[in-house]
């Protein structure tokens, strides 16, 4: 599924090619997707300009002035332009065309994105009860310390909670608790302060690192290039399970948590 690092990759990679062009006309193939796609999503956009593209969470948000569009990858989808004679596959469900000639397609075989439109960004049900970005300085140690002394989950399914923070998705949590040096099976209400200062430094460096490498190409996401992210090669246990760590040569363990794979190192995260 593509997460933070991947859908602000698909924001960056957007950006410059659409802000600023108005869209002159929008194909929808399919209007099946997670939830159907608004009958009247072309006629409240068309014509319009996109003043900017920002992302809250795993949503990028389309900014048409008045009229925000949302859209979420889902788990198979991506973003990415085409050329106007290339013609459409089984699984490209949306072109938007802009005046330039610019064509943006979304493609997504599991059908599990989402296409809508909202006028109130910040009172939209899919976004209304988000935690804080992870990247800003809302996330910070002791936010989270006082969010987990609420908990009695583990400490890895805490930081994957959209309502605590959002964007951590799997492969990220793995990561950031093994540069915390904190196991993922500990429980959340245990984690002491200077525990959840390493824990917030770590989750904003590994989500930096990943948004610089692209990205985790690790199914069906690609850039809205067509290219592929490669965050997944600097991973020090995630995918690892029975390798040396890179860090002290203890085998990797691979355990289950809420139907999640994760990925610990028994030596560097005691």
């Amino acid at each position: 599924m593509p997460e933070l690092p991947e859908v602000e990759t698909t924001r960056l990679g957007l950006l410059p090619r659409l802000q600023g062009r108005f869209l002159t006309s929008l194909v929808v193939r399919n209007p099946r997707l997670r939830w159907p796609v608004p009958d009247d999503l072309e006629a409240r956009l068309q014509g319009r300009v996109l003043q900017s593209l920002d992302r809250r969470g795993k949503y990028l948000l389309f900014d048409f002035g008045s009229v925000t569009q949302l859209v979420h990858l889902g788990m198979s989808g991506s973003l990415r332009f085409t050329l106007p004679d290339e013609p459409a596959a089984l699984h490209d469900h949306i072109d938007w065309l802009f005046d330039d000639g610019t064509i943006l397609r979304l493609r997504d075989p599991r059908r599990f994105g989402a296409v809508l439109w909202t006028e109130d960004v910040a009172r939209h049900p899919l976004l209304a009860h988000l935690g804080p970005e992870p990247l800003t300085a809302e996330f910070d140690a002791a936010y989270l310390h006082a969010q987990c002394q609420r908990r009695q989950t583990s400490i890895k399914q805490v930081i994957m909670d959209a309502q605590v923070v959002v964007g951590v998705g799997n492969i990220y949590a793995s990561e950031s608790l093994f540069h915390a040096g904190i196991r993922p099976t500990v429980s959340a209400r245990r984690l002491t302060r200077p525990a959840s200062a390493r824990l917030t430094t770590a989750i904003k460096q590994v989500l930096t690192a990943a948004i610089a490498a692209g990205g985790s190409s690790l199914r069906d996401y690609v850039h809205s290039s067509g290219e592929l992210g490669y965050f997944q090669l600097q991973t020090r246990v995630y995918d690892r399970e029975g390798m040396p760590c890179k860090a002290c040569a203890t085998p990797i363990r691979r355990i289950v948590q809420g139907q999640r794979a994760s990925f610990y190192c028994p030596g560097c995260q005691r």
